[in-house]
């Protein structure tokens, strides 16, 4: 009778450790759907400001207060579309910027811009209001058709390639904004985009854009404060203690949001759409705000 017994016993063991085990994989499989849902559906969605003081003693007084709104990566078509777009520009005009800097990745290389999209999206973007003006360069993406210089033209932004603006906020001195080409698809020339150095000098604030954050190895030879980029998407998908698990080519060395390279300040945007996969995690869609200040 005790061994009929204990072959009971473990017979209800046995049957109680597989229950144990498919709740443990049950548990498991739920949350990798969970998670896979929430990336593809709720992480790729709203939209964060992340604001950075930007202190300076290389400005004067009038540029105290003064704010660049910076967004990057829209891959329109990917997992943003129009109404993502005027949730967007609202969110822009919120901040009332004196400039907005775009710095690449307009269209995602993967989808067919229709006349309608184009319509549309002309439509909403012609809508971002800054105090002085919308500066842009172009992104790998942005090589893949033909539509980032006709809507940038119809935009009325002004592209840099490979060159230069001086603006100007109620003061004589301006602010220097340098555009370089994309990296991977383009033809950077940085003899051509600094070449404002044979003018005035190198006693100005300047800020390059550009959109491969480790383009910024290819400049140090010249003296700028403030570097803008994109295209890391801050990994796109990150993990708690561990951040981004994978960055595109050209976002080998700098992908996270902030680093201090010789005397510049190098900023990366997270980005709005998604490229190559469609899911977002923990690092949900966003804009850079620098808000200068002077005193």
């Amino acid at each position: 009778m005790d061994s009929i017994d204990e072959i009971k016993e473990e017979l209800i063991e046995e049957s109680s450790n597989k229950k144990r085990i498919i709740k443990i994989v049950l548990t498991i499989l739920f949350i990798i759907f969970i998670t896979v849902f929430y990336a593809r559906f709720l992480g790729t969605k709203g939209l964060v400001v992340k604001e950075y003081a930007i202190k300076t003693t290389h400005l004067d007084e009038y540029y105290d207060g003064f704010k660049i709104v910076h967004f990057s990566d829209l891959h329109y078509g990917s997992t943003i579309f129009i109404d993502d777009v005027k949730k967007l520009v609202k969110k822009i005009n919120s901040e009332e910027p004196h400039v907005v800097v775009f710095t690449g990745d307009l269209i995602d290389k993967d989808f067919k811009l229709s006349e309608n999209d184009a319509t549309s999206l002309r439509g909403e973007l012609s809508k971002i209001n800054p105090d002085i003006e919308v500066l842009a360069v172009k992104g790998n993406h942005d090589y893949e058709h033909d539509y980032f210089n006709s809507l940038i033209d119809e935009l009325g932004w002004h592209y840099l390639d490979n060159t230069y603006e001086y603006l100007y906020h109620e003061s004589k001195k301006p602010i220097i904004f340098v555009g370089l080409d994309d990296l991977l698809k383009g033809t950077p020339d940085y003899q051509n985009a600094f070449s404002y150095l044979n003018e005035i000098g190198s006693n100005h604030y300047t800020i390059v854009l550009a959109h491969e954050p480790d383009q910024i190895k290819e400049i140090n030879n010249y003296d700028f404060n403030l570097y803008l980029a994109g295209h890391s998407h801050l990994g796109q998908v990150r993990l708690p203690l561990i951040g981004a698990i994978y960055t595109p080519v050209g976002s080998k060395k700098y992908y996270d949001e902030h680093y201090k390279v010789s005397n510049a300040d190098l900023y990366i945007n997270g980005g709005i759409g998604t490229s190559s996969i469609k899911f977002r995690l923990f690092n949900k869609p966003s804009i850079n705000l620098y808000r200068f200040y002077t005193k």
